[in-house]
């Protein structure tokens, strides 16, 4: 790891560790964004271990201080809640960038970064989509159950549906090659 990579990865994990939702590691309790930060890099290190810095870092930054613009800050609704994922990818793009430029990255590269973490260029940018599919895996392997655990079984499958359908194929057959999933999810990979 270069000292600028390692000089950023720091900076974002020192920015999560401000968060005051705890999450339980499996050992200890931790910060839940300096977790989540932590569990999208080796996730992405696991899949992708060729992927660029610029990859890296978006993965590291993907929930930065996350806990500043909470969920119940919106409306209920749908649309609500696409406009707070929106802006909370606006503000993700724009605070890893500002960090970034304190680490001596140039403005085009925060630039690069910021578009990854705002998903510009899902399903045609093959760096965007693997952040995508790194996400989704994440999500599946240390959220979805707890997630999943108090809703109906109709949206369950929506959600996997909806989750897979943001994944390459790459990643859907991850999804079915990795993940014990009950039989009657798995015609959710194929939508």
């Amino acid at each position: 790891m270069s000292d600028r990579l390692a000089g950023i990865t720091a900076a974002i994990d020192k920015a999560n560790a401000e968060d005051p939702t705890l999450e339980n590691d499996g050992a200890e309790e931790r910060p839940a964004a300096l977790l989540y930060g932590q569990r999208m890099s080796a996730e992405l290190d696991r899949i992708c271990p060729q992927a660029s810095e610029l990859l890296k870092i978006a993965a590291r930054g993907q929930h930065i201080e996350r806990w500043k613009m909470p969920r119940n800050s919106y409306p209920e609704g749908r649309k609500a809640y696409l406009a707070w994922r929106r802006d909370q990818a606006v503000f993700h793009g724009r605070r890893v960038s500002e960090l970034m430029a304190e680490a001596g990255y140039t403005a085009e590269e925060g630039a690069r970064v910021a578009q990854m973490l705002r998903k510009q260029g899902i399903k045609r940018d093959a760096e965007v989509q693997m952040l995508e599919d790194v996400i989704c895996l994440v999500f599946l392997r240390w959220y979805f159950t707890d997630f999943a655990a108090d809703r109906a079984p109709d949206q369950v499958f929506n959600i996997v549906s909806k989750t897979a359908r943001k994944m390459s194929e790459a990643g859907r057959a991850r999804v079915a090659a990795e993940f014990d999933l009950p039989k009657e999810l798995v015609p959710a990979l194929s939508d």
